[in-house]
């Protein structure tokens, strides 16, 4: 009986050990995180106040009709700041009833001259021919990243005749510019992948989502000129971009190809957009990118597109990547992409993910995701 229990005790007092010095090691050791962080946001974008924290936006996570933020200093441990922008302000504009609850959608805030501005998308209140998708793009402004942010007028930025959603905005050389994504409602295109699903009997036609660039007036009032056509899917089924832009199509998921939630970034001279293609609600959704060498173009696809897509084909878990943002590490020397997707656990909730990427010597972006596994945390 003294052997067992001096057996076991000695096996307890080994665990316990083991444990204690497991816990010492990651006190001790290098800072780690894993994907999905546990924020539920879909369209999440991050913006860095130096000297301050890092600040998340997304669609979801307020209570109604608006948009929550998230709080950070490290990007691993962040903090639910709450509701930070509220449909019925003074100067608010969109219709709270309309289709999906108004369609809060893909809030973007940038600091700009002492304050802060936010871009987002929303049905517009203004809507006599009863449109189901009557989305456009306002612009909010707070003193601080945590708001209250107030509509800057009760329209908003423009008017071009057709829904768009996504904003994102890119400060160059002293002038301003506006990317979106005009929506796939009413917008059937001519194809060869359109011309191929109605040929099998899939559907009639194939509507599609295009991504426009704009000039913004310097007080975010209005846009000069008219909008520049950046970005659509393939017309050719040859195209080296059609396979991966048109799964949503040739896996008979839905009659719409997309081209979305655009980022524009600078690295030396040249422009870099990336986008999302395929149904945000499906299994396909993935990133890509396109260069160019001015802000209004014209962009050319990257041959290793897409740089982000599922990884269940590769025994992972993670579906549906996609409408990312760019941000760095505390320490500035690592280029983050975070994005949303959904996992095997999570479901059909979108959940944010932090991806390290990289733009190599040849110019070339590669985003190191998605992962699920535990990694050294940014900039440790």
């Amino acid at each position: 009986m003294k052997k067992i229990i001096k057996a076991v005790t000695g096996s307890f007092l080994l665990t316990a050990m083991t444990h204690a010095t497991e816990l010492f090691a990651q006190a001790s050791g290098p800072a780690t995180y894993r994907n999905p962080l546990p924020v539920a946001f879909g369209d999440p974008y991050v913006l860095h106040v130096k000297g301050d924290r890092y600040y998340m936006y997304g669609t979801g996570g307020a209570a109604k009709n608006g948009f929550a933020a998230y709080s950070s200093a490290d990007l691993v441990n962040w903090k639910n700041e709450g509701q930070v922008y509220f449909a019925g302000n003074k100067n608010g504009w969109s219709d709270s009833t309309a289709a999906w609850n108004g369609a809060y959608w893909a809030p973007e805030v940038y600091e700009y001259k002492g304050r802060f501005y936010m871009f987002y998308s929303a049905q517009w209140g203004k809507n006599p021919a009863r449109e189901l998708e009557n989305f456009r793009i306002g612009v909010a402004v707070a003193d601080r990243p945590t708001g209250p942010f107030t509509d800057i007028s009760n329209a908003p930025v423009f008017d071009p005749g057709y829904p768009v959603i996504d904003a994102n905005v890119l400060f160059d050389n002293g002038r301003v510019y506006l990317y979106y994504s005009r929506c796939c409602y009413k917008h059937p295109v001519e194809s060869e992948v359109a011309s191929w699903a109605k040929q099998k009997g899939w559907f009639d036609t194939i509507e599609e989502s295009w991504v426009y660039g704009v000039e913004l007036k310097p007080d975010f009032s209005g846009v000069i000129g008219e909008p520049v056509l950046l970005l659509r899917p393939p017309v050719k089924m040859d195209d080296k971009q059609a396979e991966w832009e048109s799964r949503s199509v040739t896996s008979k998921e839905v009659n719409r190809r997309w081209t979305e939630g655009s980022v524009a970034f600078k690295k030396g001279d040249t422009y870099y957009m990336m986008y999302s293609a395929n149904y945000f609600g499906g299994k396909n959704y993935a990133v890509g990118y396109a260069t160019a060498k001015s802000p209004l173009g014209p962009f050319t696809k990257a041959a290793n597109n897409p740089v982000l897509q599922k990884n269940t084909e590769k025994g992972g878990v993670v579906t549906g990547t996609g409408h990312n943002s760019i941000t760095y590490s505390p320490d500035g020397k690592e280029m983050l992409c975070v994005y949303h997707a959904r996992t095997s656990a999570t479901g059909d909730k979108r959940v944010v993910f932090i991806d390290r990427m990289k733009i190599l010597k040849n110019g070339t972006l590669v985003v190191e995701g998605p992962t699920t596994a535990p990694q050294r945390a940014p900039g440790k």
